[in-house]
């Protein structure tokens, strides 16, 4: 079809659907055929779509049947058609060529391969390493988007080490399920390009990954590994883990030297069956694991490990596996790439993580300007984390080095240390640091299913959040110390990947 609609080696086609094995098909043929795709996240609104059909000079769109009532197609007038994913039938055309070629395919086909079609007809693009492979806007947590422009290269890398650090440990033919979006380098990466190369079954979510759906998808396809965000873990831990294990007669059981052992090995095989008893280890990566909760998997030794990358990577920058795994770490040194932590001392002091090799972005598309300031002379990308490094090569990550605060005196306040430490507290789900003038908000979003279920009202949840703030005061340095916490009834808005847009919240009125 893309050979007899006019579609050029080259020219850019977009993607914007749920997960399905429509779209893999899509995004494959893109490739073969040597046209350069522009997966787009589904979650995106309709102006968001619309602004990266256009600026990515999108010839062609496929979009899934949700976005399909959304989009507008006159706010995208440089496409040339609109195809429906599910069924792949043309939606809008803007050429009689790709109208005669949607309308003729079997007897196009049919003219091409008279006989049959078999494998030595089979002739796909013979890309180069620098190739574009493909553009992927970030959502990113500052507002505008930007298109990473990705080479074969950087694909390659990432599906190299996921071959040989996960590749050896799970078999051809093993089940796994793709959760995270196929348009996040994070998903397409780990959860699609890697199983499918390597000869596994892929099963897809069709519905909203809620902890619910999630669950009984872990029990049905019993996945070989577990790749996943931090809050699909932490909520299957809280909801379906801790009310068995966290009640007086365990706690007495673990205090019993001889008997602990036994009670976490049960414990470890509780957790395992939570996440479909078949895994080889779970991975967590696209923002930091709950530190309760990974204290909680290590003292269990529950096979859990982190890794750490960014868009620009496609996405890996370092990953290690759950035998390598130091807590509070997201990994070593991924193959293909270097790491380095700018600090006089980065073991002990916080700098900018940046990173160099086969994995990194060409650029910004039509963007030269923000390129320059993250990639500079000797091919660094500057990654705006900042974190550790220990001796062995560990990574530490301590926060967005937008993220970071000015403490009364100027010392330096990490949002993100002192959120994870809210996150474990009673009846809070979730929480934002923010700044008001010399003070630090907590605004935090209850978990009002327990509070319901325990017939707490407002005010109580009030007296709980005063409570929650005078302790955690107590395990903090004064210029971290909390003013206020502040309920917000609403989720927090969030990215693909599940990090809170923190932007939106940093003017709230406290």
């Amino acid at each position: 079809m893309f050979e007899n609609s006019g579609v050029e080696h080259g020219d850019k086609i977009s993607i914007c659907g749920r997960n399905s094995a429509h779209w893999a098909v899509a995004f494959f043929a893109i490739l073969t055929y040597g046209a350069v795709a522009v997966p787009i996240q589904h979650e995106f609104n309709a102006e968001q779509i619309h602004n990266i059909v256009n600026h990515s000079d999108s010839k062609l769109l496929f979009v899934g049947d949700v976005v399909a009532k959304t989009i507008a197609a006159d706010m995208m007038p440089g496409l040339e058609g609109i195809l429906y994913l599910p069924d792949y039938s043309l939606m809008i055309s803007r050429s009689e060529k790709l109208s005669f070629a949607r309308e003729h395919l079997n007897e196009l086909f049919g003219k091409k391969y008279p006989r049959a079609f078999r494998a030595e007809h089979v002739h796909y693009h013979e890309d180069n390493s620098e190739e574009l492979a493909l553009i992927n806007y970030t959502s990113g947590t500052t507002g505008f988007s930007k298109g990473v422009m990705l080479p074969y290269r950087a694909l390659w890398g990432n599906l190299d080490i996921c071959m040989k650090s996960i590749g050896t440990h799970i078999k051809p033919g093993s089940s796994t399920l793709s959760i995270l979006p196929m348009a996040h380098m994070y998903g397409m990466a780990m959860e699609f390009i890697f199983p499918f190369c390597h000869g596994c079954h892929l099963y897809f979510l069709t519905r909203l990954p809620s902890p619910a759906v999630i669950a009984q998808a872990f029990s049905d396809v019993k996945p070989a590994i577990v790749i996943s965000v931090p809050l699909i873990v932490e909520k299957i831990i809280r909801k379906n883990v801790f009310p068995r294990v966290q009640n007086n007669m365990i706690r007495l059981l673990l205090n019993m030297p001889v008997i602990s052992r036994k009670v976490k090995q049960k414990i470890c095989e509780q957790v395992y069956m939570a996440f479909g008893g078949n895994a080889y280890e779970v991975i967590v990566g696209g923002a930091p694991l709950n530190q309760e909760i990974e204290t909680f998997l290590k003292s269990i030794e529950f096979p859990i490990t982190v890794g750490y990358g960014a868009t620009e990577c496609a996405p890996l920058i370092t990953f290690s596996d759950y035998t390598d795994f130091v807590p509070g770490s997201c990994g070593t040194p991924v193959d293909h790439m270097e790491v380095r932590i700018v600090s006089d001392d980065p073991e002990n002091i916080p700098g900018e993580i940046i990173t160099r090799g086969t994995n990194v972005m060409l650029g910004y598309y039509k963007n030269e300007e923000e390129t320059k300031k993250v990639i500079d002379e000797d091919g660094w990308y500057h990654t705006g984390d900042l974190g550790t490094m220990s001796a062995d090569g560990h990574v530490f990550i301590r926060g967005r080095i937008k993220n970071m605060l000015l403490g009364a005196n100027g010392q330096n306040v990490y949002p993100e240390e002192i959120e994870d430490k809210l996150n474990s507290m009673t009846m809070i789900s979730e929480s934002i640091i923010i700044q008001n003038g010399n003070k630090l908000v907590a605004l935090v979003h209850p978990d009002y299913d327990e509070a319901q279920s325990m017939g707490f009202t407002n005010d109580d949840l009030l007296q709980i959040m005063e409570q929650n703030r005078k302790e955690i005061n107590l395990t903090l340095p004064a210029y971290c110390k909390l003013s206020a916490i502040k309920i917000h009834e609403e989720e927090f808005a969030k990215t693909p990947k599940k990090s809170i847009k923190r932007y939106l919240y940093n003017n709230i009125n406290s």
